[in-house]
Protein backbone atom coordinates (compact mmCIF):
# COMPACT_ATOMS: atom_id res chain seq x y z
CA UNK A 1 0.00 0.00 0.00
CA UNK A 2 2.51 2.59 -1.20
CA UNK A 3 2.21 6.32 -1.61
CA UNK A 4 -0.88 7.66 -3.37
CA UNK A 5 -0.50 10.29 -6.08
CA UNK A 6 -3.39 12.69 -5.66
CA UNK A 7 -4.95 15.14 -8.15
CA UNK A 8 -6.98 18.26 -7.51
CA UNK A 9 -9.74 20.49 -8.80
CA UNK A 10 -10.21 24.01 -7.50
CA UNK A 11 -13.73 24.89 -8.62
CA UNK A 12 -15.31 22.97 -5.74
CA UNK A 13 -19.03 23.01 -5.05
CA UNK A 14 -19.99 23.29 -1.37
CA UNK A 15 -22.12 20.12 -1.37
CA UNK A 16 -21.06 17.25 -3.63
CA UNK A 17 -23.04 14.05 -3.32
CA UNK A 18 -21.95 10.46 -3.58
CA UNK A 19 -23.25 8.08 -6.22
CA UNK A 20 -26.30 6.19 -4.90
CA UNK A 21 -24.71 2.97 -6.18
CA UNK A 22 -21.83 3.23 -3.75
CA UNK A 23 -22.04 0.89 -0.77
CA UNK A 24 -19.89 1.57 2.26
CA UNK A 25 -17.72 -1.25 3.65
CA UNK A 26 -18.90 -3.07 6.73
CA UNK A 27 -17.64 -1.76 10.06
CA UNK A 28 -15.24 -4.70 10.32
CA UNK A 29 -13.98 -4.45 6.72
CA UNK A 30 -10.27 -4.26 5.96
CA UNK A 31 -8.32 -1.03 5.72
CA UNK A 32 -7.76 -1.68 2.01
CA UNK A 33 -11.53 -1.98 1.49
CA UNK A 34 -12.12 1.36 3.21
CA UNK A 35 -9.38 3.10 1.21
CA UNK A 36 -10.69 1.68 -2.07
CA UNK A 37 -14.15 2.94 -1.18
CA UNK A 38 -12.84 6.43 -0.41
CA UNK A 39 -11.03 6.67 -3.73
CA UNK A 40 -14.25 5.85 -5.60
CA UNK A 41 -16.63 7.91 -3.47
CA UNK A 42 -15.74 11.34 -4.86
CA UNK A 43 -15.20 12.13 -8.57
CA UNK A 44 -11.88 13.84 -7.75
CA UNK A 45 -9.02 12.60 -5.61
CA UNK A 46 -8.93 16.02 -3.94
CA UNK A 47 -11.41 18.87 -4.17
CA UNK A 48 -10.10 21.98 -2.47
CA UNK A 49 -12.56 23.74 -0.21
CA UNK A 50 -13.60 23.59 3.43
CA UNK A 51 -17.42 23.62 3.38
CA UNK A 52 -17.98 19.88 3.02
CA UNK A 53 -15.28 18.65 5.36
CA UNK A 54 -16.15 21.30 7.96
CA UNK A 55 -19.81 20.25 7.88
CA UNK A 56 -18.89 16.65 8.61
CA UNK A 57 -16.42 17.71 11.29
CA UNK A 58 -19.19 19.59 13.10
CA UNK A 59 -21.36 16.47 13.07
CA UNK A 60 -18.46 14.55 14.62
CA UNK A 61 -17.79 17.17 17.27
CA UNK A 62 -14.44 18.06 15.71
CA UNK A 63 -12.01 19.61 16.18
CA UNK A 64 -11.99 18.65 19.85
CA UNK A 65 -11.60 21.42 22.39
CA UNK A 66 -8.54 21.65 24.57
CA UNK A 67 -5.99 20.17 22.15
CA UNK A 68 -3.11 22.53 21.38
CA UNK A 69 -2.57 22.56 17.61
CA UNK A 70 0.50 23.32 15.50
CA UNK A 71 -0.14 23.36 11.74
CA UNK A 72 2.85 23.01 9.40
CA UNK A 73 2.69 24.12 5.77
CA UNK A 74 5.17 24.88 3.00
CA UNK A 75 6.48 23.37 -0.21
CA UNK A 76 9.26 21.20 1.21
CA UNK A 77 10.26 20.20 4.72
CA UNK A 78 6.75 19.90 6.14
CA UNK A 79 7.07 16.24 7.09
CA UNK A 80 10.42 16.51 8.85
CA UNK A 81 9.37 19.71 10.66
CA UNK A 82 6.09 18.22 11.87
CA UNK A 83 7.85 15.04 12.95
CA UNK A 84 10.46 17.00 14.94
CA UNK A 85 7.81 19.08 16.69
CA UNK A 86 5.94 15.91 17.70
CA UNK A 87 9.19 14.35 18.95
CA UNK A 88 9.92 17.37 21.13
CA UNK A 89 6.47 17.32 22.70
CA UNK A 90 6.73 13.58 23.29
CA UNK A 91 10.08 14.05 24.99
CA UNK A 92 8.45 16.69 27.18
CA UNK A 93 5.95 14.10 28.41
CA UNK A 94 2.90 15.17 26.45
CA UNK A 95 0.52 12.85 24.61
CA UNK A 96 0.95 13.84 20.95
CA UNK A 97 -0.92 13.21 17.72
CA UNK A 98 0.98 13.61 14.43
CA UNK A 99 -0.80 13.79 11.07
CA UNK A 100 1.26 13.84 7.87
CA UNK A 101 0.90 12.99 4.19
CA UNK A 102 1.44 11.39 1.84
CA UNK A 103 2.51 8.06 3.24
CA UNK A 104 5.41 6.14 1.77
CA UNK A 105 4.75 2.44 2.38
CA UNK A 106 1.68 2.16 4.65
CA UNK A 107 -1.36 4.37 5.01
CA UNK A 108 -0.94 4.00 8.79
CA UNK A 109 2.13 6.28 8.60
CA UNK A 110 -0.24 9.22 8.23
CA UNK A 111 -1.68 9.01 11.75
CA UNK A 112 0.74 8.61 14.66
CA UNK A 113 -0.07 8.81 18.38
CA UNK A 114 2.80 8.90 20.86
CA UNK A 115 5.19 7.72 18.17
CA UNK A 116 3.08 4.68 17.21
CA UNK A 117 1.28 4.42 13.87
CA UNK A 118 -2.48 3.97 14.06
CA UNK A 119 -3.57 0.36 13.64
CA UNK A 120 -5.77 -0.83 10.78
CA UNK A 121 -8.59 -1.42 13.27
CA UNK A 122 -8.35 2.09 14.72
CA UNK A 123 -8.39 3.72 11.27
CA UNK A 124 -11.36 1.62 10.15
CA UNK A 125 -13.22 2.51 13.35
CA UNK A 126 -12.66 6.19 12.57
CA UNK A 127 -13.72 5.74 8.94
CA UNK A 128 -16.94 4.04 10.03
CA UNK A 129 -17.76 6.96 12.34
CA UNK A 130 -17.08 9.44 9.52
CA UNK A 131 -19.19 7.44 7.08
CA UNK A 132 -22.14 7.45 9.46
CA UNK A 133 -21.80 11.20 10.08
CA UNK A 134 -21.32 12.39 6.49
CA UNK A 135 -24.70 11.19 5.15
CA UNK A 136 -25.15 12.94 1.76
CA UNK A 137 -21.78 14.75 1.74
CA UNK A 138 -19.15 13.21 -0.52
CA UNK A 139 -15.67 13.42 0.98
CA UNK A 140 -12.36 12.92 -0.79
CA UNK A 141 -9.68 10.43 0.18
CA UNK A 142 -7.62 13.18 1.85
CA UNK A 143 -10.62 14.62 3.68
CA UNK A 144 -11.52 11.19 5.08
CA UNK A 145 -7.94 10.83 6.31
CA UNK A 146 -7.84 14.27 7.91
CA UNK A 147 -11.08 13.70 9.79
CA UNK A 148 -9.91 10.24 10.86
CA UNK A 149 -6.73 11.70 12.34
CA UNK A 150 -8.64 14.38 14.25
CA UNK A 151 -11.18 11.80 15.46
CA UNK A 152 -8.48 9.42 16.70
CA UNK A 153 -6.54 12.23 18.38
CA UNK A 154 -9.70 13.29 20.22
CA UNK A 155 -10.44 9.70 21.22
CA UNK A 156 -6.88 9.29 22.56
CA UNK A 157 -7.08 12.52 24.53
CA UNK A 158 -3.86 13.97 23.14
CA UNK A 159 -2.48 17.16 24.65
CA UNK A 160 -1.01 18.36 21.35
CA UNK A 161 -1.63 17.65 17.68
CA UNK A 162 0.81 18.50 14.90
CA UNK A 163 -0.93 18.65 11.53
CA UNK A 164 0.89 18.70 8.19
CA UNK A 165 -0.92 20.52 5.39
CA UNK A 166 -1.59 18.30 2.39
CA UNK A 167 -1.44 20.94 -0.33
CA UNK A 168 -1.53 24.72 -0.23
CA UNK A 169 -3.12 25.79 3.01
CA UNK A 170 -6.08 28.13 2.65
CA UNK A 171 -8.40 25.46 1.19
CA UNK A 172 -6.69 22.35 2.54
CA UNK A 173 -8.82 20.12 4.82
CA UNK A 174 -6.36 20.59 7.70
CA UNK A 175 -7.37 24.27 7.75
CA UNK A 176 -10.72 23.50 9.41
CA UNK A 177 -8.68 23.58 12.62
CA UNK A 178 -7.79 27.00 14.02
CA UNK A 179 -4.12 26.52 14.79
CA UNK A 180 -2.67 27.83 18.06
CA UNK A 181 0.48 28.34 16.01
CA UNK A 182 1.25 27.82 12.32
CA UNK A 183 4.56 27.39 10.54
CA UNK A 184 5.46 27.72 6.85
CA UNK A 185 8.75 26.09 5.91
CA UNK A 186 9.41 27.49 2.44
CA UNK A 187 7.67 28.62 -0.73
CA UNK A 188 8.72 26.81 -3.90
CA UNK A 189 7.28 26.43 -7.38
CA UNK A 190 5.25 23.27 -7.03
CA UNK A 191 1.56 22.52 -7.77
CA UNK A 192 1.26 25.76 -9.75
CA UNK A 193 -1.64 24.31 -11.75
CA UNK A 194 -3.66 24.25 -8.52
CA UNK A 195 -2.21 27.01 -6.33
CA UNK A 196 -1.47 29.66 -8.96
CA UNK A 197 1.60 30.64 -10.95
CA UNK A 198 4.62 31.99 -9.12
CA UNK A 199 5.71 32.36 -5.50
CA UNK A 200 3.37 35.28 -4.81
CA UNK A 201 0.24 33.31 -5.67
CA UNK A 202 1.50 30.24 -3.81
CA UNK A 203 2.54 32.34 -0.82
CA UNK A 204 -0.99 33.71 -0.45
CA UNK A 205 -2.39 30.18 -0.38
CA UNK A 206 0.18 29.03 2.21
CA UNK A 207 -0.63 32.03 4.44
CA UNK A 208 -4.19 30.73 4.75
CA UNK A 209 -3.18 28.61 7.76
CA UNK A 210 -2.31 31.70 9.83
CA UNK A 211 -4.76 33.07 12.38
CA UNK A 212 -5.16 36.52 13.85
CA UNK A 213 -3.30 37.10 17.13
CA UNK A 214 -1.70 33.65 16.87
CA UNK A 215 1.99 32.90 16.21
CA UNK A 216 2.92 32.58 12.52
CA UNK A 217 6.45 31.21 12.08
CA UNK A 218 8.18 31.86 8.73
CA UNK A 219 11.21 29.72 7.90
CA UNK A 220 11.75 30.76 4.27
CA UNK A 221 14.66 33.26 4.35
CA UNK A 222 13.04 35.28 1.54
CA UNK A 223 9.26 34.86 1.91
CA UNK A 224 7.08 36.28 -0.86
CA UNK A 225 5.47 39.64 -0.17
CA UNK A 226 2.00 38.09 -0.46
CA UNK A 227 2.62 35.84 2.52
CA UNK A 228 3.91 38.67 4.70
CA UNK A 229 1.08 40.97 3.60
CA UNK A 230 -1.61 38.41 4.42
CA UNK A 231 -0.09 37.57 7.80
CA UNK A 232 -0.02 41.25 8.73
CA UNK A 233 -3.49 41.86 7.31
CA UNK A 234 -5.08 39.32 9.67
CA UNK A 235 -2.93 40.40 12.64
CA UNK A 236 -0.92 37.20 13.00
CA UNK A 237 2.06 37.34 15.37
CA UNK A 238 4.90 37.01 12.86
CA UNK A 239 8.05 35.16 13.86
CA UNK A 240 10.45 35.50 10.93
CA UNK A 241 13.83 33.86 10.41
CA UNK A 242 16.75 36.29 10.80
CA UNK A 243 14.35 38.91 12.16
CA UNK A 244 12.72 37.41 15.26
CA UNK A 245 14.87 34.29 15.61
CA UNK A 246 18.13 33.03 14.12
CA UNK A 247 20.56 30.14 14.20
CA UNK A 248 24.27 29.59 13.65
CA UNK A 249 26.32 26.52 12.81
CA UNK A 250 29.28 25.90 15.11
CA UNK A 251 32.00 23.27 15.45
CA UNK A 252 30.28 21.70 18.45
CA UNK A 253 26.80 21.68 16.86
CA UNK A 254 24.58 24.70 16.36
CA UNK A 255 23.01 27.51 18.32
CA UNK A 256 19.53 29.06 18.26
CA UNK A 257 18.29 32.29 19.70
CA UNK A 258 15.31 34.61 19.90
CA UNK A 259 14.75 37.80 21.86
CA UNK A 260 13.98 35.72 24.96
CA UNK A 261 16.01 32.52 24.64
CA UNK A 262 19.37 31.17 23.55
CA UNK A 263 20.46 27.54 23.14
CA UNK A 264 24.14 26.76 22.52
CA UNK A 265 25.85 23.56 21.36
CA UNK A 266 22.60 21.91 20.28
CA UNK A 267 22.92 18.42 18.76
CA UNK A 268 22.39 18.21 15.01
CA UNK A 269 19.07 16.91 13.70
CA UNK A 270 19.07 13.22 12.85
CA UNK A 271 18.27 14.03 9.22
CA UNK A 272 21.19 15.28 7.15
CA UNK A 273 21.55 18.56 5.34
CA UNK A 274 21.85 22.25 6.04
CA UNK A 275 18.16 22.77 5.29
CA UNK A 276 17.31 20.52 8.23
CA UNK A 277 18.95 23.03 10.56
CA UNK A 278 16.88 25.83 9.07
CA UNK A 279 13.67 23.86 9.46
CA UNK A 280 14.64 22.81 12.99
CA UNK A 281 15.19 26.49 13.82
CA UNK A 282 11.63 27.19 12.70
CA UNK A 283 10.32 24.34 14.83
CA UNK A 284 12.09 25.77 17.89
CA UNK A 285 10.48 29.14 17.17
CA UNK A 286 7.06 27.46 17.09
CA UNK A 287 7.80 25.53 20.28
CA UNK A 288 8.82 28.76 22.01
CA UNK A 289 5.68 30.55 20.79
CA UNK A 290 3.54 27.79 22.33
CA UNK A 291 5.41 27.73 25.66
CA UNK A 292 2.51 29.41 27.53
CA UNK A 293 0.24 26.52 26.46
CA UNK A 294 2.73 23.63 26.41
CA UNK A 295 5.91 24.30 28.40
CA UNK A 296 8.94 22.42 27.05
CA UNK A 297 12.37 22.15 28.65
CA UNK A 298 15.69 22.59 26.87
CA UNK A 299 16.50 18.98 27.78
CA UNK A 300 13.48 17.76 25.79
CA UNK A 301 14.66 19.70 22.74
CA UNK A 302 18.18 18.31 23.02
CA UNK A 303 16.87 14.76 23.36
CA UNK A 304 14.53 15.02 20.36
CA UNK A 305 16.86 16.55 17.74
CA UNK A 306 19.14 13.55 17.10
CA UNK A 307 16.13 11.20 17.01
CA UNK A 308 14.66 12.85 13.91
CA UNK A 309 14.16 10.27 11.17
CA UNK A 310 11.76 10.15 8.24
CA UNK A 311 11.51 7.35 5.71
CA UNK A 312 12.52 8.32 2.18
CA UNK A 313 14.38 11.47 3.19
CA UNK A 314 17.99 10.78 2.25
CA UNK A 315 17.49 7.36 3.79
CA UNK A 316 20.29 4.82 3.56
CA UNK A 317 19.93 1.01 3.26
CA UNK A 318 23.27 -0.54 2.41
CA UNK A 319 24.40 0.69 -0.99
CA UNK A 320 20.92 2.05 -1.68
CA UNK A 321 19.88 5.61 -0.83
CA UNK A 322 16.35 6.98 -1.11
CA UNK A 323 14.99 10.50 -1.38
CA UNK A 324 11.48 11.59 -2.39
CA UNK A 325 12.74 14.88 -3.88
CA UNK A 326 10.44 15.78 -6.78
CA UNK A 327 10.75 19.53 -7.30
CA UNK A 328 13.54 22.00 -7.94
CA UNK A 329 14.07 23.13 -4.35
CA UNK A 330 14.15 19.58 -3.01
CA UNK A 331 16.60 18.58 -5.76
CA UNK A 332 18.92 21.41 -4.74
CA UNK A 333 18.89 20.17 -1.14
CA UNK A 334 19.55 16.65 -2.38
CA UNK A 335 22.46 17.85 -4.53
CA UNK A 336 24.06 19.43 -1.45
CA UNK A 337 23.64 16.18 0.49
CA UNK A 338 25.20 14.21 -2.35
CA UNK A 339 28.21 16.53 -2.47
CA UNK A 340 28.72 16.24 1.28
CA UNK A 341 28.20 12.47 1.48
CA UNK A 342 29.65 10.73 -1.57
CA UNK A 343 32.79 12.58 -2.61
CA UNK A 344 34.95 11.58 -4.36
CA UNK A 345 32.84 8.76 -5.90
CA UNK A 346 29.48 10.01 -7.11
CA UNK A 347 26.41 7.76 -6.82
CA UNK A 348 24.42 6.29 -9.69
CA UNK A 349 20.95 7.81 -10.07
CA UNK A 350 17.70 5.91 -10.55
CA UNK A 351 15.00 8.44 -11.42
CA UNK A 352 11.23 8.11 -11.84
CA UNK A 353 8.93 11.15 -11.96
CA UNK A 354 5.38 12.34 -12.52
CA UNK A 355 4.47 14.34 -15.61
CA UNK A 356 3.47 17.50 -13.70
CA UNK A 357 6.83 17.84 -11.96
CA UNK A 358 9.74 20.03 -13.18
CA UNK A 359 11.70 17.19 -14.77
CA UNK A 360 14.17 19.37 -16.65
CA UNK A 361 15.00 21.44 -13.56
CA UNK A 362 15.51 18.38 -11.39
CA UNK A 363 17.71 16.76 -14.05
CA UNK A 364 19.76 19.93 -14.49
CA UNK A 365 20.36 20.22 -10.73
CA UNK A 366 21.33 16.57 -10.21
CA UNK A 367 23.34 15.91 -13.38
CA UNK A 368 26.68 17.32 -12.09
CA UNK A 369 26.46 15.24 -8.91
CA UNK A 370 25.84 11.71 -10.23
CA UNK A 371 27.98 9.22 -12.15
CA UNK A 372 25.13 8.35 -14.52
CA UNK A 373 21.40 7.67 -14.58
CA UNK A 374 18.78 5.02 -15.19
CA UNK A 375 15.18 6.07 -15.85
CA UNK A 376 12.12 4.12 -14.74
CA UNK A 377 8.49 4.54 -15.72
CA UNK A 378 5.61 5.31 -13.35
CA UNK A 379 1.96 4.33 -13.83
CA UNK A 380 -0.45 6.47 -15.89
CA UNK A 381 -2.18 8.83 -15.99
CA UNK A 382 0.31 11.08 -14.15
CA UNK A 383 3.40 8.89 -14.35
CA UNK A 384 5.97 9.47 -17.08
CA UNK A 385 7.11 6.52 -19.15
CA UNK A 386 10.79 5.68 -18.83
CA UNK A 387 11.42 6.76 -22.40
CA UNK A 388 9.69 10.12 -22.06
CA UNK A 389 11.53 10.80 -18.82
CA UNK A 390 14.82 9.85 -20.49
CA UNK A 391 14.18 12.27 -23.35
CA UNK A 392 13.18 15.16 -21.10
CA UNK A 393 16.13 14.63 -18.77
CA UNK A 394 18.55 14.42 -21.70
CA UNK A 395 17.46 17.88 -22.85
CA UNK A 396 18.74 19.14 -19.47
CA UNK A 397 22.06 17.28 -19.62
CA UNK A 398 21.20 14.10 -17.69
CA UNK A 399 21.69 11.03 -19.85
CA UNK A 400 21.04 7.34 -19.31
CA UNK A 401 19.05 4.28 -20.26
CA UNK A 402 15.25 3.93 -20.01
CA UNK A 403 13.99 0.80 -18.22
CA UNK A 404 10.18 0.51 -17.92
CA UNK A 405 9.85 -1.61 -14.75
CA UNK A 406 11.27 -0.77 -11.33
CA UNK A 407 12.82 -4.19 -10.59
CA UNK A 408 14.64 -4.24 -13.93
CA UNK A 409 15.65 -0.61 -13.46
CA UNK A 410 17.17 -1.36 -10.04
CA UNK A 411 19.17 -4.26 -11.50
CA UNK A 412 20.27 -2.07 -14.39
CA UNK A 413 21.37 0.68 -12.00
CA UNK A 414 23.30 -1.81 -9.85
CA UNK A 415 25.11 -3.16 -12.90
CA UNK A 416 25.93 0.29 -14.26
CA UNK A 417 27.06 1.68 -10.90
CA UNK A 418 29.64 -1.04 -10.39
CA UNK A 419 30.60 -2.99 -7.30
CA UNK A 420 30.41 -1.04 -4.07
CA UNK A 421 29.09 2.16 -5.59
CA UNK A 422 26.07 3.89 -4.07
CA UNK A 423 22.75 4.09 -5.92
CA UNK A 424 20.34 6.94 -5.27
CA UNK A 425 16.63 6.38 -5.98
CA UNK A 426 14.57 9.56 -6.20
CA UNK A 427 12.00 11.65 -8.08
CA UNK A 428 8.70 10.61 -6.50
CA UNK A 429 7.13 8.99 -3.45
CA UNK A 430 5.94 6.28 -5.87
CA UNK A 431 9.45 5.56 -7.15
CA UNK A 432 10.97 5.36 -3.68
CA UNK A 433 8.13 3.29 -2.23
CA UNK A 434 8.30 0.73 -5.04
CA UNK A 435 12.08 0.36 -4.70
CA UNK A 436 11.98 -0.01 -0.91
CA UNK A 437 9.23 -2.63 -1.15
CA UNK A 438 11.39 -4.70 -3.53
CA UNK A 439 14.30 -4.50 -1.11
CA UNK A 440 12.09 -5.44 1.84
CA UNK A 441 10.75 -8.43 -0.09
CA UNK A 442 14.30 -9.60 -0.83
CA UNK A 443 13.77 -9.36 -4.59
CA UNK A 444 16.65 -6.88 -4.95
CA UNK A 445 19.83 -6.86 -2.90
Amino acid sequence: MGAVAEGLILDAQPQSTASPAMTAPAADASLDAWLDYQQQLHPSAIELGLERVRAVAVRLGLPAAGIVTLVVGGTNGKGSSATLAALIYSQAGYRVGLYRSPHLLRYNERVVIDGVEASDAALCRAFAAIEQARDEIALTYFEFGTLAALWLFAEAGVHAQVLEVGLGGRLDAVNIVDADAAMVTNIGLDHEDWLGAGREAIGFEKAGIFRGQKPAVLVDPAPPASLLKQARHIGAKLQQLDVDYRYEIAAEGWSWQSAQTRFDALPLPGLRGAVQLRNAAGVLAAIEALQPLLPVSEASIRAALPQLRLAGRFENRGRWWFDVAHNTEAAEVLADNIAQTFAPRAPWLLLGMLSDKPVENVARVLAPHVAGASFVGLPPPRGLTAQTLQQRAASAGLHGRAVPEIADAMREAAAQAGEGAAILVCGSFLTVASAIELLDQGLIS
